[in-house]
């Protein structure tokens, strides 16, 4: 059984959403928005369920989709998220606007690179959820891990970046710049002699990392 048909099987499983998450889908598919995919975004729920986080910082909204589904998703949570986009920061604006969860996400327009202190102001936090630009991960994850409780974990999405990690070379050539940045990142975090991390074979590859312990 190969990957794909595994893939079509766990999506069967998964109902269909409906009404403003359909809607969000659909804009997110006809402008070429980069959402978080259904497998992934599962995992990720899942995890923070039984992690029971109550608090999100996520870097990357995009149009607002994996915030809301994260603050609809799991009980008591709150998601603090910030994009840099004017367009994609407006659009995520009008969504939750109309989802009725307002009150469970905090929306930041800005640069993650430049507004540490906007989201330090909502610290701490017990999950980091990076899904932004790929060349940056090491700069987000040692930016805003500190803003994390003692026992918090960081989420990073796309760490396989559709394969081309295994052989950067064999990516196309306007991406083999970020493969390999994907591909270093992956490999210091594993080498990270504070954290302990493993990476999920799931939609593009999920790392979870947590600090590790002291025995």
């Amino acid at each position: 059984m190969n990957g794909e048909t595994i893939e079509a099987y766990l999506l069967s499983l998964y109902p269909e959403q409906k009404d403003l998450l359909k809607e969000m889908e659909m804009t997110a598919r006809q402008e070429n928005v980069p959402i978080i995919d259904t497998i992934s975004l599962e995992a990720v729920l899942q995890i923070l369920r039984v992690h029971n986080a109550s608090k999100v910082l996520e870097i990357g909204t995009a149009i607002g989709y994996s915030a809301l589904r994260m603050a609809k998703g799991v009980k008591g949570l709150t998601v603090t998220t910030i994009e840099r986009d004017e367009k994609r920061y407006n659009q995520a604006v009008e969504f939750i606007a109309r989802s009725g969860a307002e009150d469970r996400i905090t929306l930041v327009y800005g640069d993650a690179l430049e507004e540490r202190k906007k989201l330090e102001e909502m610290a701490p936090y017990d999950v980091l959820f990076i899904d932004a630009a790929k060349g940056q991960y090491k700069n987000f994850f040692t930016m805003y891990t500190p803003l994390l409780n003692n026992h918090g974990i960081i989420i990073t999405d796309n760490v396989l970046f559709k394969g081309y990690v295994t052989d950067p070379e064999q990516s196309p050539k306007r991406m083999k710049t970020m493969v390999r940045k994907v591909k270093e990142y992956n490999e210091w975090l594993l080498n990270h002699p504070e954290y302990t991390t493993a990476i999920l074979p799931v939609g593009d590859g999920i790392a979870v990392t947590t600090r590790k312990e002291s025995w």
